[in-house]
């Protein structure tokens, strides 16, 4: 059933429609803040070595305070239609934008941390409206883009849950209250993850998913056949990459509680927390360059995390550290049509397919030559066509 066919589902959502409208309270007290900044001192070395540019940042403050206009990003974002919609008593949020051809199989995207629902918005209207960008209407798509748990305006769980059961609530929320019989996912990062357990534990509903990382593994202490030559060289070569990545998933994954009262108290604390990443995760990695994305986009996601209270959105991590949220136990495995989208300037590293095959029935693979982690944002219309070839072929199946 797709969305814009079912009239009575559709007004049933009505209710649960909103404009996005931040009180001035809360604005004001975002540049108060801003002004107040404590700057802390640079170690002597390269820009970047030990995190996040001190001059960087300082003209990220200045323009955010100064000319970053949060009412024209507000109205630009109204222009899409927005829902809350509750499931045991949690609100989350969505942005439907409603294909105009007669296909009925939507897309759900799933974004990760940390991103938001703002790295899909122009892709989803590239496949909703596709003849605005010289493509063709009749390949149109309804597109369903989520934020995940605590980002956005969604509300966080109460305490830590792992992508496997937030698929569960996102499972709820488009049969329960979109009525969607079935759909394709696509996911980054933590998306990539959900929508991987959504295929696993719902593949009734699922007719396929498009990653730009195959991000869940096999249990190794359990692996039939067994680990071959170049598995084991991928394995130990991403180990190898040992504090240098991965600190900040320890300490969002073990002790959230101490990193939020700094991220939840000061905007620069949390942009320098996440814009670092958007640094390290694109083509400006390892240069003193700013990171490749436009800058009013860049504040729209950290100004989101701000309003939200960007605490509960590093709580997922936990799952990781745990070891529950991205290995998948002996005898299970996603069995829908997967299509695997890798973008060169990704930080995820290349798997060999062996180890993709594991758990994912890899029917096609992609690689493109520019676009991050993000590729939303950097590499829009690659990312837009190649999820339309990903939904022609759900069509031709």
């Amino acid at each position: 059933m797709a969305i814009n066919e079912d009239r009575e589902q559709l007004n049933d959502l009505e209710q649960f429609r909103f404009e996005i409208a931040i009180e001035e309270t809360r604005l004001t007290d975002l540049s108060d803040r801003l002004g107040r900044t404590r700057w802390p001192l640079e170690p002597e070395g390269q820009p970047w070595e030990y995190g996040t540019s001190l001059k960087f940042l300082r003209e990220i403050a200045q323009y955010w305070e100064t000319q970053f206009d949060w009412r024209a990003i507000e109205a630009r974002l109204n222009r899409h239609v927005h829902y809350s919609i509750p499931v045991d008593g949690l609100y989350y949020h969505l942005v439907i934008e409603h294909g105009s051809g007669s296909n009925s199989l939507p897309l759900v995207m799933f974004h990760g941390w940390p991103g938001s629902f703002i790295e899909h918005l122009q892709v989803a209207r590239r496949i909703a409206r596709p003849a605005e960008f010289g493509g063709d209407e009749s390949q149109s798509r309804t597109v369903v883009i989520a934020s995940l748990p605590g980002t956005g305006f969604s509300d966080p769980t109460p305490k830590p849950e792992g992508p496997r059961e937030i698929a569960v609530y996102w499972q709820r929320l488009l049969v329960e209250h979109l009525g969607l019989s079935d759909f394709a996912l696509h996911g980054s990062d933590w998306g990539a993850a959900i929508s991987s357990w959504m295929a696993i534990d719902f593949p009734g509903h699922v007719r396929g998913i498009h990653l730009t990382s195959p991000i869940l593994q096999p249990d190794v202490a359990n692996l039939d056949p067994p680990l071959r030559a170049e598995e084991q060289e991928f394995l130990e070569a991403r180990a190898s990459r040992g504090p240098w990545e991965y600190a900040y998933q320890t300490i969002q994954g073990t002790k959230p509680l101490t990193l939020a009262y700094g991220l939840t108290d000061s905007p620069i604390g949390l942009a320098a927390w996440l814009l670092e990443k958007y640094h390290g995760w694109s083509s400006a990695r390892d240069k003193d360059v700013s990171p490749p994305f436009q800058l009013d986009d860049l504040l729209t996601i950290v100004t989101l995390y701000w309003l939200a209270g960007p605490g509960p959105s590093t709580w997922i991590y936990r799952s990781q550290v745990e070891g529950t949220a991205l290995r998948v136990p002996r005898g299970l495995r996603a069995g829908a049509p997967t299509w695997l989208c890798r973008f060169g300037d990704d930080v995820s590293p290349k798997m060999p397919h062996s180890w993709q095959e594991r758990i994912y029935n890899v029917v096609h693979r992609t690689e493109i030559a520019s676009g991050s982690h993000f590729p939303g944002l950097d590499a829009t219309q690659d990312l837009a066509d190649n999820l339309l070839k990903f939904l022609r072929s759900l069509a031709k199946g």
